[in-house]
């Protein structure tokens, strides 16, 4: 935990503030009995009622200086605390941003959103209950033991037993509910996934008929996570009866004890009224700081599994050169690209090798698993190459800073993401500050304009998460307008047709001709109808390329794309 706080950077002149209202508090929590005793002492048992003024007047200073402290900590705290959270939060999401997506196997999503969320959130907590209840508790304690040793070292034997019992009790507690802690947050990793699942799910949920058995296997695990709490909340429940079962044992044998002393004539009655305060503040100090024992455990496995994140080296890393990539001429090469999934057994590309000329189109297709996709998530660097290296105007992808090679980079991926706004803010993640003529004119190009006009708002139109309120050919050509707003060198269109109708896909396609004439375009491609006309072609088997030419170079020299163009067009077609 230390090492998240010294990492969030909080305000220093604050977190000084904080300590010295906390030591302002803490020594007027401990003054105020020793106020207490002389006025009893010198004020009522002597009938002088001038010294009662006198003391009750300082007692009432000391007690609003320390009432205005306790308020002061207790605000800088709380502010301190979420600032702390707020900081995290911005570091955690900002490295989640330098993920690949082999490092998000890695952490599930699911788990990225807990550790973001209920993680941090018990790190502040645990923060605030530092600042406020562990840290002014040592300072308590030894001024407070010293100061009722001071009145009666008997009694103060009392108290420092009393609070060793108390430690004790945490430690075993701690010792026992720990490996629980770490088991409750997986648990919230499992219950986040599971239902991030059904909802993204619900459609095929439903058309298999398979929503009881999803409401079974949730409450396997909602019984899971809850039997886990309760035996923790089992624990607290054992532990608080017997806390205070200690602390009355302690204030009966501090009353009986300083009785004694009394009719002994040992000591004052204001002298006891000071220990039984002494007692009670150090006591109070001691069970909020054994609490804050019980949860430490929970916040130490939250921050752990925060620094697991903060601390991980990803997978893909800027280079370190300050370079402007971009040319009149685009050029994209692969040299014997290999690449392997880290949960797959063999690789999915082999010593892949083509070219990509400014002003031309390179159409990819093969069957499935033959690694298209791979190669068209390598092209903006969303995974990196195990073996060869791919250049864009003769710089390694592996030397360019990531956040401009992808602004070089237009990328539309097989499944269309869009996110909650307007039509026109989606389109604006191409280009924030594109006009409205910009964005028609993307849209026009996509294919887009006449269910666009069908709508009330137009592009101001709401969407909903993911784009959930269009269909799949209407989000494919959202996500195309989008990515024509960057005007990159290189457009990477990953399937990103196939909700298309033939007619819709000629027109994008014709229209998408003359927009990037000047550009590398790359499609990967199931359908040969839609790439013949593409000025190379590059044919995968099994991660290796069999066939690299046009169309019609392609029938006569490759078999493996001619049984692919026998599978989709007629003989005639084939001529």
């Amino acid at each position: 935990m230390w090492n998240l706080f010294i990492r969030a950077k909080i305000n220093k002149k604050k977190l000084l503030l904080l300590l010295v209202f906390i030591s302002l508090q803490v020594l007027g929590t401990l003054y105020l009995p020793t106020l207490t005793a002389n006025i009893l002492n010198e004020g009522v048992l002597q009938a002088d009622l001038d010294k009662v003024y006198e003391i009750g007047k300082s007692m009432l200073l000391v007690a609003v200086g320390t009432g205005a402290a306790a308020i002061l900590s207790t605000y800088l705290s709380a502010d301190v605390s979420a600032k702390f959270s707020r900081n995290i939060r911005n570091m955690f999401f900002k490295k989640t941003q330098l993920l690949s997506i082999q490092d998000f196997k890695q952490f599930k999503t699911s788990s990225l959103i807990t550790r973001a969320t209920n993680d941090v959130e018990q790190v502040q907590a645990m923060l605030s209950m530092f600042f406020e209840m562990l840290l002014p508790m040592p300072f308590v304690v030894i001024i407070g033991m010293i100061l009722a040793y001071l009145k009666e070292p008997q009694m103060a034997m009392i108290i420092f037993i009393t609070m060793f019992i108390f430690f004790v009790i945490a430690a075993l507690l701690i010792n026992k509910v720990m490996p629980m802690f770490d088991q409750v947050q997986s648990g919230l990793d499992q219950i986040n996934e599971r239902v991030g699942q059904f909802f993204s799910g619900i459609r095929v949920i439903r058309a298999f008929n398979r929503t009881k058995l999803e409401q079974q296997q949730m409450n396997e695990s909602f019984h899971r996570f809850a039997k886990l709490n309760i035996r923790i909340n089992r624990w607290f429940a054992l532990m608080m009866p017997l806390i205070l079962l200690i602390l009355n044992v302690a204030t009966v044998a501090i009353v009986w004890f300083g009785a004694e002393r009394i009719n002994a004539r040992d000591m004052q009655i204001g002298d006891i009224t000071a220990v039984m305060e002494y007692a009670m503040n150090i006591l109070f100090y001691s069970v909020m700081a054994l609490y804050s024992f019980v949860m430490m455990p929970r916040a130490i496995t939250c921050a752990k599994r925060i620094r697991e994140v903060l601390n991980y080296s990803p997978e893909i890393e800027d280079g370190k050169e300050t370079m402007n990539v971009r040319t009149e001429k685009a050029k994209l090469e692969f040299n014997n690209v290999s690449f392997c999934y880290s949960d797959a057994e063999n690789p999915v590309l082999h010593n892949v090798s083509f070219t990509c000329e400014a002003g031309t189109t390179t159409a990819i297709i093969g069957g499935t698993g033959s690694g298209k996709s791979t190669i068209a998530k390598l092209v903006p660097r969303l995974i990196d190459t195990q073996g060869g290296e791919v250049l864009l105007n003769g710089y390694a992808l592996a030397d360019v800073p990531q956040r401009e090679l992808r602004k070089q980079i237009g990328f539309v991926p097989q499944k269309a993401y869009l996110f909650s706004g307007t039509i026109a803010e989606n389109l604006r993640h191409g280009n924030k500050s594109a006009t409205e003529e910009e964005i028609n004119h993307a849209l026009s190009i996509a294919q887009a304009t006449p269910f666009i006009s069908s709508l009330p708002h137009g592009i101001k139109t709401t969407v909903s998460q993911g784009g959930s309120n269009f269909s799949g050919g209407q989000k494919q050509r959202l996500a195309i307008a989008k990515m024509l707003m960057k005007k990159p060198q290189v457009y990477v269109f990953d399937d990103s047709f196939s909700a298309l109708d033939f007619k819709t896909d000629a027109a994008l396609r014709k229209a998408l001709k003359e927009e990037t004439k000047e550009a590398i375009v790359i499609y990967v491609a199931q359908r040969i109808s839609t790439i013949k006309d593409a000025d190379q072609i590059i044919v995968l088997d099994e991660g290796n390329v069999v066939g690299k030419g046009t169309h019609h170079e392609l029938l006569r020299s490759c078999p493996h794309y001619l049984d692919i163009a026998r599978s989709q067009l007629s003989e005639e077609e084939l001529v």
